[in-house]
């Protein structure tokens, strides 16, 4: 029985309109072995129950590695115009019509576009003063993702990241108060000494820009290369957690459920991170193959130290024929320099270091959550 194992494995042996591959033909030659204190005919029928079922559930069309796995290798992007939280005014709407969706699109990329702010007035999250970049430097996405939905996140019900809990809110005014000094590089934001982006995850989120990934497969490892921040994230598959190490990104670990690729990441080195994420905060990432041109990115954020309940979203990656660029931002860059000098300059003349009255200390600060 064994020889029959070995002429499926050598000849790759077609059943039905099917290919078995070699993590399958394991699976097989594994049962096989385990056929000795049972009759032949038992195993015989067994085999084949377990040769059908595993051919039957392999998806032909989808292109896999030398190793048997979904191949997934290549770039995408998930920019979007959709939000990661649903806006307030559609609250009672989680899917919005063709009609809708176009109406949306048009309202939001003329909200959105800097082009059409005015800097004495503000818009689109800016307050008034000088707004950041015109829209050339921008790719935040144009279009609603493909099933229209009103948000990213689909759990909780309502669409929208949970509030904090009491330990969350506390340790977001800790932050804001360390902000408000930024007595520092070390008292200002990750993303701002370009350790860390705000899209590049995990989990990866749209947003301005940077929206793009590559992903490279080998058979003990998966990275995860994200524009922003040139971040260079290494999955090891069938492996334990470490915390010898303490990355900003987390420790990732992966294994295949199926077609479905699964990430688990926690052990942070920061104790505030995207989103208001503690250091103890437990991500799950799922990707699955949907066709040639897209990924389906599902991940489940777990912190009890800043929500009392998980929150999940779904994001599209779609190939892009465009390479991931470098993202030349590094830590104690030109802009660390100016933001604190800023800073200084601010206090010198007797006000808060944002620009405001010194008797106003309510450490109003920005930050990217």
């Amino acid at each position: 029985m064994l020889n029959i194992a070995n002429s499926i494995v050598n000849n790759k042996r077609q059943i039905g309109a099917f290919m078995i591959t070699f993590a399958q033909v394991f699976q097989i030659s594994n049962f096989i072995r385990s056929c000795v204190n049972y009759s032949a005919i038992s195993c015989f029928l067994g085999l084949g129950i377990l040769s059908t079922g595993l051919v039957m559930g392999q998806d032909e069309t989808m292109p896999r590695t030398q190793y048997g796995h979904p191949d997934f290798q290549g770039t995408y992007t998930f920019r979007t115009i959709t939000p990661l939280n649903r806006p307030r005014e559609l609250a009672s709407k989680e899917v919005l019509t063709a009609e809708e969706a176009a109406e949306w699109e048009a309202f939001e990329n003329r909200r959105q576009n800097r082009d059409l702010i005015i800097d004495s007035v503000g818009g689109a999250g800016y307050p008034p003063g000088v707004i950041s970049y015109n829209e050339f430097w921008y790719e935040r996405g144009s279009e609603t993702i493909a099933d229209r939905r009103t948000s990213l996140i689909y759990s909780p019900e309502n669409g929208r990241v949970p509030e904090r809990n009491a330990v969350g809110k506390q340790r977001s005014s800790e932050y804001r108060e360390m902000i408000f000094q930024s007595a520092g590089p070390e008292g200002r934001t990750t993303v701002d000494r370009c350790l860390t982006g705000f899209v590049g995850g995990p989990p990866m989120i749209p947003g301005s820009y940077n929206n793009n990934m590559q992903f490279v497969q080998t058979k003990d490892q998966i990275m995860i290369l994200n524009e922003m921040v040139h971040s260079a994230r290494i999955i090891r598959l069938d492996s334990e957690h470490q915390t010898n190490q303490l990355k900003w990104e987390g420790d990732s670990i992966g294994y295949w459920d199926g077609d479905d690729l699964v990430v688990h990441t926690q052990h942070f080195y920061h104790d505030y991170n995207l989103r208001g994420m503690s250091d103890q905060a437990v991500i799950e990432e799922r990707f699955r193959y949907i066709d040639e041109n897209t990924l389906e990115y599902d991940f489940t954020v777990t912190d009890a130290l800043t929500w009392d309940e998980p929150w999940s979203a779904k994001v599209p990656l779609r190939r892009s024929a465009d390479p991931v660029y470098e993202y030349a931002c590094h830590e104690g860059n030109h802009g660390l320099a100016g933001i604190l000098a800023g800073w200084r300059r601010y206090e010198s003349m007797g006000m808060n270091g944002n620009g405001t009255p010194i008797s106003d200390n309510s450490g109003s600060v920005a930050i990217e959550e």
